[in-house]
């Protein structure tokens, strides 16, 4: 085979295997709405403001709200891991306030 012949089945193999064309942009903006918290919202306590302020700027009071039970130790822990591992801007001073709101109101002692 000639390498003219070669390269037009080459060139026709490639257009028959080749992804579908990309996909036109957007012409509209398209607004998603979410379920919220389902009706769970952080109980009132020494520390919720500050369990307000730095958790709920990630995630939802409910994904607190159904944890599993934690001591003391471990939510201090679950608290520093958001600071560490994600990034929380979760202030070193606040981190004994938080832990202790959520081992009053979602731990055990």
């Amino acid at each position: 085979m000639n390498r003219i012949a070669l390269g037009f089945l080459c060139l026709a193999g490639l257009s028959f295997t080749s992804a579908a064309p990309a996909a036109a942009p957007p012409t509209r903006t398209v607004r998603v709405a979410l379920p919220g918290d389902a009706g769970f919202a952080f109980k009132p306590g020494l520390g919720a403001i500050a369990a307000q302020t730095y958790c709920l700027a990630c995630h939802s009071s409910a994904y607190v709200s159904t944890q599993a039970v934690l001591s003391a130790a471990q939510w201090t822990a679950e608290v520093n891991k958001m600071r560490a591992v994600y990034g929380a801007e979760i202030p070193a001073d606040q981190v004994p306030i938080i832990a202790g709101y959520l081992t009053t109101e979602y731990g055990k002692p």
